[in-house]
């Protein structure tokens, strides 16, 4: 037994959008594609509440091109090596009151961006794809409601270039599950 949304994690975009695909209905070539990784690790070392921003993604096409469609964009923020210190890594000494966290995320006008360019998954480096205080969750679901997935908790984004790499990404595929364990 297992919850479905611990560690490195996928978010099938039911979790957000009642008509989305549960992690066996998320067609499986979508987990193997180009990583498009976004770098705002300064940014988020400055202020812990700091998103992804449409300009972010703009400024990586000007260096690297037109995202590849079919691409997992990819988050860094260095967060990772915050863990395992509880509340380095969430913001708060309480990670189950979302009312108190803070750690980076993707803002909502972000999102609608990344739906813009075809991209079908969205990993970062924290506890959520959402900064930690956003308790509407507005990234997961502009994310959901296109059927993108998403990967949190994700390692080991400073091993990969901004672009080039391949990234396979293969959840546990639960039954009508909202997510699933991922590696």
């Amino acid at each position: 037994c297992t919850p479905e949304h611990l560690g490195t994690h996928l978010d099938a975009p039911i979790h957000f959008w009642a008509a989305g695909w549960t992690s066996t209905q998320i067609p499986v070539d979508r987990f193997l594609g180009p990583a498009v990784v976004v770098d705002i690790s300064e940014r988020a070392a400055m202020d812990i509440d700091t998103t992804l921003q449409p300009s972010d993604l703009t400024a990586w096409e000007a260096r690297h091109g037109t995202i590849p469609e079919g691409s997992i964009l990819l988050v860094r923020t260095r967060w990772s090596e915050r863990w395992p210190n509880w509340s380095s890594y969430y913001g708060s000494d309480d990670a189950f009151d979302t009312t108190t966290l803070h750690f980076p995320g993707v803002s909502a006008e972000a999102a609608k961006t990344i739906t813009d360019r075809g991209v079908v998954g969205v990993g970062i480096d924290t506890a959520s794809i959402d900064p930690g205080n956003d308790v509407a969750f507005r990234a997961h679901r502009v994310l959901a409601a296109a059927n993108i997935f998403n990967l949190e908790n994700l390692t080991g984004l400073d091993a990969l270039p901004e672009s080039g790499a391949m990234l396979l990404a293969l959840p546990i595929k639960i039954a009508d599950g909202t997510g699933g364990p991922t590696r």
